[in-house]
């Protein structure tokens, strides 16, 4: 009986030192992984809810509260034009509802810049800011990007023309990165097909630009230069003639030689005025 006894007492003991170090190994493998959670939440800070798009939305469309939901944001990766409050993504009393400005994903963040203010329709006005007007230039193939300019690009607008005092015709850089907010009657890239020619592009300028845009297409040929994302200011005057263009430079003319200064006394000799030659003192 007390061998019976003691071989349970020591079944007992194995399973209960059995028992400790499982429980010691789980809990080392918990905090090891808190102590990665944590690390992570170190990295990724403080997350917030903010609104994405639940579906692709096509330029146009009106935006209803289906079509967007609320997920976990790293708070200091936000864009600056992010929603995150509802009541400011449907305003109470709203005159209508926002409308998709750029075609959109899903899991997109929703941006300001995505979408109309409520009851605005999506239409050319939308695009201008403060202060701006639209400004349609005619194109063409001889305008050089016809084929590539598309909504949201920046573009250099040249002028070419005649220029009184001056030979032949005159090509200068009359406006540097202006956006282009339409082409033709599409007002979205997502409208334009890859075969698309543009006969006329309209830029948002000031109305100081569309006097001088204005001046320039009736008096002149304007030319499109397409600008990269990252292109630096141009700063000073850009202008090319047909001498500068083909490296002629006008040689100055030689002064004309001077006549030799003489000098002379003039003095009468009886009834003779006599013109006697002397040095020249000044």
């Amino acid at each position: 009986m007390r061998a019976i006894f003691g071989l349970v007492l020591i079944v007992g003991m194995a399973l209960a030192g059995a028992a400790v170090y499982l429980i010691q190994q789980h809990m080392a493998r918990t905090e090891a992984l808190l102590q990665k959670e944590r690390e992570f939440n170190a990295k990724a800070g403080k997350l917030v809810e903010v609104f994405v798009f639940t579906k692709p939305l096509k330029y146009g469309d009106a935006l209803t509260e289906a079509d967007v939901q609320l997920i976990y944001w790293p708070e200091k990766a936000l864009p600056p034009t992010i929603f995150r409050d509802k009541a400011v993504l449907f305003p109470e009393n709203a005159p209508g509802p926002r409308y998709i400005m750029r075609p959109t994903e899903a899991f997109e963040p929703v941006l300001a810049s995505r979408l109309t203010e409520p009851g605005q329709l999506a239409n050319l006005t939308a695009k201008l800011q403060p202060g701006q007007r639209a400004f349609a230039i005619r194109v063409g193939v001889a305008s050089g990007v016809s084929a590539f300019v598309k909504p949201d690009d920046f573009v250099d607008i040249y002028w070419t023309g005649s220029v009184r005092g001056t030979d032949g015709e005159v090509t200068r850089l009359i406006e540097n990165s202006v956006q282009i907010i339409a082409v033709d009657s599409k007002i979205d890239e997502g409208q334009m097909t890859g075969n698309t020619v543009a006969r006329s592009v309209t830029v948002a300028v000031s109305p100081e630009q569309v006097a001088r845009l204005t001046q320039a297409q009736s008096s002149g040929k304007l030319s499109l230069s397409l600008v990269g994302a990252n292109a630096a200011a141009i700063e000073g005057q850009v202008e090319v003639n047909t001498r500068s263009m083909l490296g002629i430079v006008e040689e100055e003319a030689a002064p004309a030689p001077q006549a030799e200064r003489v000098c002379t006394i003039k003095s009468r000799k009886g009834g003779e005025l006599i013109e006697t030659v002397i040095p020249c003192t000044d």
